[in-house]
């Protein structure tokens, strides 16, 4: 990496927290209340140490930062 390099290394500590992160992403987007319960529950129940949590949050952030899709025009019906 050059001097002025814009490059981050953020790859998650705990890949297992980070997909769980993003289904919890999903799910929100989705409004999937029931999902968002159940994952909630299993990381509270599996996050023992501060860096479990980034993971999750990276995993999460890195599902909310994608933009969502447009959805399709209502004004053309017939």
């Amino acid at each position: 990496m050059g001097l002025f390099s814009r490059k981050v290394d953020d790859t998650p500590s705990n890949p297992e927290m980070a997909e769980l992160g993003r289904e919890y992403g999903i799910a929100k987007r989705h409004g999937d209340r029931k999902a968002m319960r159940r994952i909630a529950r299993e990381v509270g129940a599996n996050t023992v140490t501060d860096a479990d949590a980034e993971s999750f949050r990276q995993g999460q952030q890195a599902y909310e930062n994608i933009p969502p899709i447009p959805g399709a025009r209502r004004n053309r019906r017939r």
